[in-house]
């Protein structure tokens, strides 16, 4: 049998008190230098906003939205799960403009997730951040090795994607745009 049922985000929802997110205990957030000058120095980057019930890029409102930072186990996971979402505001039409998939599963979803974890790898490694953030995002992949079998360029593809990726949040421009005029490059 076929059901419908009509969904709300809670902030739609009015005279409802909502739990609070639990905080993790016993260790104080230590913000990594490295890791906030990446995020404070994109140029172009979208609004980040800090509360929220889970992580997620919205694409229309061009935010991040993420738990607080006492929410994870330690600042690399922290920072291995903003990294992840900066990548997926990337491919915002107004940056790289890469496809981002309808559904949790599908083709170009699982694609744009392979991007968002190799970029959130890359930065994180820029960063210094401990690898055991690493072995957390190859455990992610695993869920879409379904698209790595089906195509075997898939990584080469995503590997190119999330370098352009964490070179536009880095600032780094390729040595051949820097070279061409301010017309050719817009």
């Amino acid at each position: 049998m076929l059901r419908f049922y009509t969904v709300f985000n809670a902030s739609q929802i009015e005279g409802i008190q909502f739990p609070e997110v639990p905080k993790r205990s016993g260790t104080e957030f230590m913000p990594s230098e490295a890791a906030e000058s990446v995020v404070a120095l994109w140029p172009d980057g979208p609004r980040i906003l800090h509360g929220m019930a889970r992580a997620s890029y919205a694409v229309k409102e061009d935010e991040i939205q993420m738990p607080s930072r006492d929410s994870f186990d330690s600042p690399a996971e922290y920072y291995g799960t903003l990294f992840h979402e900066m990548a997926h505001a990337t491919g915002a039409p107004k940056r790289l403009n890469r496809a981002f998939g309808k559904r949790y599963g599908d083709d170009l979803y699982s694609r744009e997730e392979l991007v968002a974890e190799m970029t959130s790898a890359f930065l994180c490694a820029h960063c210094g951040l401990d690898n055991d953030v690493i072995q957390n995002q190859a455990a992610y992949v695993a869920n879409w090795i379904k698209a790595l079998k089906a195509d075997p360029k898939l990584v080469i593809v995503a590997a190119s994607k999330a370098q352009k990726a964490a070179n536009l949040i880095l600032g780094i421009v390729p040595e051949d745009m820097a070279a061409q005029p301010a017309e050719a490059t817009a």
